[in-house]
């Protein structure tokens, strides 16, 4: 049996978190061998997602100090997402990353960086 809903019925936002719980220790288990946060920047990939984006330069990579990114997008709320010293240093070692956004309109979001 097949039902139809409108499109906004998967675009709405829902209360709770989307986190399916404890990130997982390697969010990409078969990363491509040719990404290199250093030189090419980052992916971003947000669970959940209706309209946020978070946008990590090879820049930040490579300064490395924590830092607080907003991840509105064309959403209608805000989110915001620290990205800390240690995962930085993550990144530059090309691994991937996964946190979680501030808990804004009622939900967070889990948030995977990756190197391009």
């Amino acid at each position: 049996m097949f039902i139809a809903l409108p499109a906004y019925a998967y675009l709405s936002c829902s209360s709770g978190s989307d986190d399916s719980g404890s990130p997982s220790p390697n969010p990409d288990p078969t990363p491509d061998p040719t990404a290199n946060c250093l030189q090419n920047g980052t992916n971003s990939s947000i669970g959940g997602n209706h309209g946020h984006t978070l946008t990590v330069s090879k820049e930040d990579v490579e300064a490395g100090t924590e830092k607080t990114y907003n991840i509105e997008g064309s959403a209608d709320h805000n989110h915001t997402v620290i990205i800390t010293a240690s995962n930085f240093s993550s990144l530059k070692g090309n691994d991937s990353i996964t946190v979680t956004s501030s808990s804004d309109d009622a939900h967070t979001h889990s948030i995977t960086v990756s190197c391009a």
